[in-house]
């Protein structure tokens, strides 16, 4: 990765803008989706701004890849700030029937009025937004009971807006998801491709994995040479590139001469972060610095 700011221009990126300002109308409030792996860069800058005066309640997905300790503290942060964050996870159900009287609590005035003209049977309605591959397909199909949105482990499933009804008392509008035009921060960059949500065809999938290594090796250093059996000691001073080498050495992952397979390494390393096989990993703390 170059030390430029990070360039990335999908082609449904302003349709989607457009999309989020036209359908605010039709919704109560907006249900922003964040990364629990990395709340921070996966909020979009923008997200706000398109919202404008609109009622929004922060949920944190995909909590069961996340460190649970780290999720605690990004929920405390977020109510310091004025906010009312739900931890949620589509596959566990962790947060799943929290939801409901968030959203109510958040709009307890309008349902006040709802319930003064004798309207308290109107269904709610919520707009989810969120980068791609934040998991909006998978919490849609978890409340609705069934699979009503497409789902895959790539981002950009979602092309179009699409209603979907729930239990929990919402009809929810699904928006494609939307990245900004440029990360002035590298390590945002970063963490959104490791994650998944910038495709692995834009980036360098190898250098990805190298600075995934040194990241792992950082913040989580046992979890990570267990799983791939490395001497500490041996791993401590490897630059990314030896000890991405070292992974695939030790995985196997070799070609004629010994010589290591480095796509296939850097493959292996990212479906296993991705899939939780690591652990429990959040590649970012809270700090005063991140602005909603």
């Amino acid at each position: 990765m170059s030390a430029d700011p990070i360039q990335w221009f999908p082609g449904h990126m302003a349709k989607t803008r457009r999309l989020i300002q036209e359908s605010l109308s039709d919704v109560d409030v907006v249900l922003e989706l964040l990364d629990a792996r990395i709340p921070a860069s996966s909020r979009n800058p923008e997200i706000r701004k398109l919202t404008g005066a609109k009622p929004v309640l922060t949920l944190l997905t995909k909590t069961s890849l996340a460190d649970p300790q780290k999720t605690a503290a990004w929920c405390d942060y977020m109510r310091r700030r004025g906010e009312s964050p739900v931890p949620v996870d589509s596959i566990t159900g962790e947060g799943i029937d929290r939801m409901g009287q968030a959203v109510r609590s958040l709009l307890a005035e309008k349902l006040q009025r709802y319930h003064d003209r004798g309207m308290e049977g109107r269904r709610l309605r919520a707009m989810m937004v969120g980068i791609p591959n934040v998991g909006k397909s998978s919490l849609i199909n978890r409340l609705a009971g069934g699979r009503r949105a497409k789902v895959e482990d790539r981002p950009g499933v979602t092309m179009h807006k699409q209603w979907v009804s729930t239990d929990i008392g919402l009809s929810l509008l699904d928006m494609p998801g939307v990245l900004w035009p440029k990360f002035e921060d590298r390590r945002c960059g970063e963490n959104l491709a490791m994650t998944g949500a910038i495709r692995d065809g834009v980036l360098d999938v190898e250098e990805i994995a190298m600075l995934l290594c040194v990241r792992l090796r950082e913040l989580y250093p046992a979890l990570f040479f267990e799983r791939y059996r490395l001497d500490a000691q041996e791993c401590a001073e490897l630059d990314g590139y030896d000890l991405f080498e070292t992974v695939g050495r030790r995985r196997g992952m070799l070609m004629s001469g010994g010589v290591i397979n480095h796509r296939r390494t850097a493959e292996m390393l990212l479906d296993e972060f991705r899939g939780g096989k690591i652990g429990h990993i959040t590649l970012e703390w809270p700090r005063e610095e991140h602005h909603a």
